[in-house]
């Protein structure tokens, strides 16, 4: 009787899965708005879809990977004549190409809808149903797509994914760098207020030392990598790199505070400045870090155990210094630096998906300019509260206008896939030559590429409003 009562409980929420994402709250949660709920749902499936992505590259996916059909055989074929070797370069191919599998459907998933939501004005609009609802034929057609994947012949559908994945990471860099400018300016304006409405030292204090944290940070990376990624005879490349970086970011931090930007931006400082600091150091540590070169690029994890071992016997010369040069096969893990990328546009796709301020750089990148005035939250934009005596889960507030353009967040999740699929399998290309996934010297002119276009956004958001005038940058 329990397993009868079981089965009409969950096909209770079968038009619940077909309807919009309203229905996805229980009875115990507070009203939300329909604009932010869709938006989240959305990112949940990213996460799931990066989730499926990590167990893909764990040990033991490995023997089920290749029983599928000719994903080990064939297009990038491991012949060495040690059969170890040959086994666990397969262990790496196979599961590369499965992360491979899975965001390519979710670029595809995320990219159909970008094409079916253009151009939708309010949540009226039939496209808009489909984007804020019908949620369990979505989540079946995305799952249809993540199993064909699996059966496309790998060789040149790998190499051309390689290309698109890399285009697609540099443009998602360079959103990431706009959502988290929004971030830390959202931070600067809400500590500046409460310092001039409640205690001015104590905020004043938590400000400076923010700043200070950011740029002690950058600093000692920077030392770091003339530490570590350079050499006194060797790692050319590297040294201009970090230099440039370092000249370019000191320069911003000038311009931020200066007089006539300030005059024009009072909530311009360094607060912005110093985390783009850190955030072009991020980046410069990635890119060298995607060298061939293995003399020029030790891993985070062999630096701090140098640290920890020169720190551990002071004075003691006859302890032999770890070697820093990475082993040539390093088997399918995700290093700090990767790590720490998937996890910084994790937030910003989290962030994207809650930011619902008309102030916010999020809603004037994601909104067209015709869509530009954001709609007040109000009883008449949202409707009641109330509907049969019962409070409302969920508000519509996009009935007169979108709250953002549905489009273009469907874009920003589909280059979101692609970053998270290039940082999974460390930004590593199939190489036809030698038939296995490696460093390409592309990938190291992508990234670095993106940390100077990066700063010359943001020095472009500080300068703007003095050489336009007649625009209203409020």
């Amino acid at each position: 009787m329990g397993a009868v009562l079981g089965v009409f409980s969950l096909a209770s929420w079968v038009p619940c899965l077909c309807g919009s994402a309203s229905c996805l709250l229980c009875g115990c949660c507070p009203s939300r708005k329909s604009s932010v709920l869709t938006r989240f749902a959305y990112a949940i499936i990213l996460f799931l879809g990066t989730a499926v992505s990590c167990i893909m590259l764990t040990e033991g996916m490995e023997a089920h990977l290749k029983k599928i059909p000719g994903f080990c055989e064939g297009g990038f074929k491991i012949k060495m004549a040690d059969a170890i070797q040959e086994e666990e370069d397969c262990n790496v191919l196979v599961s590369y190409k499965a992360v491979y599998r899975i965001s390519f459907a979710l670029a595809i998933f995320f990219f159909s809808f970008f094409l079916l939501t253009l151009k939708v004005k309010t949540s009226q609009d039939p496209r808009a149903w489909i984007h804020n609802g019908f949620w369990f034929f979505k989540i079946a057609a995305l799952i249809g797509i993540m199993v064909g994947s699996f059966y496309i012949p790998g060789g040149h559908f790998t190499t051309a994914w390689f290309v698109i994945g890399l285009i697609g990471a540099f443009l998602f860099i360079l959103i990431q760098l706009v959502l988290l400018v929004d971030c830390v300016h959202s931070w600067n304006e809400d500590w500046v207020r409460k310092m001039e409405e409640g205690n001015p030292r104590c905020w004043y204090a938590a400000l400076l030392s923010a700043t200070s944290c950011f740029y002690l940070l950058s600093f000692v990376l920077v030392v770091l990598f003339y530490v570590y990624f350079t050499k006194p005879d060797g790692c050319t490349e590297n040294k201009c790199f970090i230099s440039i970086n370092l000249i370019l970011c000191t320069v911003v931090s000038f311009i931020s505070i200066h007089p006539k930007v300030q005059e024009h931006q009072p909530c311009s400082g360094l607060l912005q400045s110093s985390c783009i600091t850190l955030y072009t150091m991020f980046l410069t540590s990635s890119a060298m870090s995607s060298e061939p070169d293995h003399s020029c690029k030790p891993s985070l994890m062999r630096i701090i155990t140098h640290i920890t071992a020169s720190a551990s016997a002071p004075g003691n010369s006859s302890t032999p210094s770890p070697t820093l040069a990475p082993s040539a096969h390093s088997g399918h893990y995700l290093d700090v630096q990767s790590l720490l990328g998937l996890i910084v546009s994790l937030c910003c796709v989290l962030y994207s998906s809650i930011r619902n301020s008309s102030k916010s750089q999020v809603n004037k990148l994601t909104l067209s300019g015709s869509d530009s005035v954001i709609l007040s939250d109000t009883a008449a934009s949202g409707g009641n509260d109330e509907e049969d005596g019962r409070p409302r889960r969920a508000v519509d507030n996009e009935k007169e206008g979108v709250q953002y353009s549905y489009s273009f967040f469907h874009l920003l999740l589909c280059l979101a896939s692609l970053y998270i699929m290039m940082t999974l399998t460390n930004w590593y290309s199939p190489d036809a030559e030698f038939q296995t996934m490696t460093s390409k010297w592309s990938v190291v002119w992508v990234k670095i590429s993106s940390s100077w276009v990066c700063l010359f956004l943001y020095t472009w958001s500080l300068v703007a409003p003095l050489v336009l005038t007649g625009r209203d940058f409020s």
